[in-house]
C-alpha cells in the first residue's frame, strides 16, 4: 500500500533591508546588501511586511539588480496588523500562524521590515515563533543591523550589552530614565543603547547632555551605511562643548549608546 506524498514545506527566509528608509538620499543597494540576499529576495514571491508599500519599492530596487520571479505586482505581500506596530509583537499576545499558510503549501516565505534586520528593534519575532512552532526552517540573511554597526562603531563594551527600545516622550518621565540606564551602564560596564524617531532625535540628544553625568561616555551614530552617515563617540564634558551638538544627529535615523 503506497503512502500518500507530503508536499515540501517553505522557508521563512528573514530579509535584511537597507537602512535608508526615510532618508534624503539612498545607498547603492549593492554596496548595503551581499549578493546573495539579493538573489535570494529575487527568487521569492511571498512576503510577510511591516509595509507592503515601502516592500514593493524594495522589490522594485531589487529587480533593477536581480529580475525578480514574479512582477512586483504578483507578489503575495501581507502586512502585519497595526497593533503590533504600535505594541510590538514580541509578548507573545499576537499569533501569527496564519500568516505562513503559504509555507505549509511549499512556498518560501519572506519577512522584511522597512529598515535592517526583522524581528531586531522592529517587528517581526511573532512570525519567526510561529514559523518554528510550524516546523518550518529560518533561514536569517546577511544584511546590515544598525545596533551592532553602531556598538562595534561606538567604542563602547561590546561584550556586555543591551538594546532597551525607545525612550519615553514625556522630558521628565525619559530623563529619569536616561539617569536609569546611566546608572546601570557605571556600575556594570553594560552599554546601554536605544533609538528614536528622527524627527525628535534633536529634543532626544538634548536630554541627554542635560542629564547625564560629565564623565560618561555617549555615543551617537546617524545616517548608517550613507553617504553622510556621522559617528561621534565622547565624553559628556567633551559632548558639551561642542558649538552643535545636534549636528550630530540631523534628521538621518540615529542610534544612542550610553557606556563608561
Amino acid at each position: 500500500m503506497s503512502s500518500t506524498p507530503t508536499t515540501p514545506r517553505g522557508r521563512l527566509y528573514l530579509v535584511p533591508a537597507p537602512l535608508d528608509f526615510g532618508c534624503d538620499s539612498q545607498a547603492p543597494l549593492a554596496d548595503a546588501l551581499p549578493q546573495a540576499t539579493l538573489q535570494t529576495a529575487a527568487r521569492l514571491s511571498h512576503w510577510i511586511c511591516e509595509n507592503a508599500k515601502s516592500t514593493r519599492a524594495y522589490l522594485k530596487r531589487v529587480d533593477a539588480l536581480f529580475p525578480l520571479a514574479q512582477p512586483v505586482q504578483a507578489q503575495q505581500i501581507q502586512e502585519l496588523p497595526r497593533e503590533v506596530h504600535k505594541k510590538g509583537d514580541h509578548t507573545g499576545n499576537f499569533d501569527a500562524t496564519p500568516l505562513l499558510a503559504a509555507a505549509l503549501q511549499g512556498h518560501d516565505i519572506g519577512l522584511v521590515s522597512e529598515a535592517g534586520m526583522p524581528a531586531v528593534a522592529d517587528p517581526g519575532s511573532s512570525v519567526v515563533r510561529a514559523a518554528h512552532a510550524l516546523g518550518l526552517e529560518v533561514v536569517p540573511l546577511v544584511g546590515p543591523v544598525s545596533l551592532l554597526l553602531a556598538l562595534a562603531a561606538s567604542g563602547l563594551n561590546g561584550q556586555n550589552f543591551a538594546f532597551v527600545g525607545y525612550l519615553p516622550q514625556e522630558p521628565a518621565a525619559r530623563n529619569q530614565r536616561i539617569k536609569e540606564l546611566e546608572s546601570l551602564a557605571l556600575k556594570t560596564g553594560q552599554t546601554q543603547i536605544f533609538i528614536e524617531t528622527p524627527y525628535r532625535n534633536a529634543s532626544l540628544l538634548q536630554g541627554l547632555l542635560q542629564t547625564l553625568q560629565h564623565n560618561s561616555r555617549l555615543a551617537v551614530c546617524s545616517g548608517l551605511t550613507l553617504a553622510d552617515q556621522r559617528i561621534d563617540s565622547r565624553s559628556i564634558k567633551a559632548w558639551r562643548q561642542l558649538p552643535t551638538p545636534e549636528a550630530a544627529v540631523g534628521g538621518r535615523p540615529a542610534v544612542f549608546l550610553i557606556g563608561r
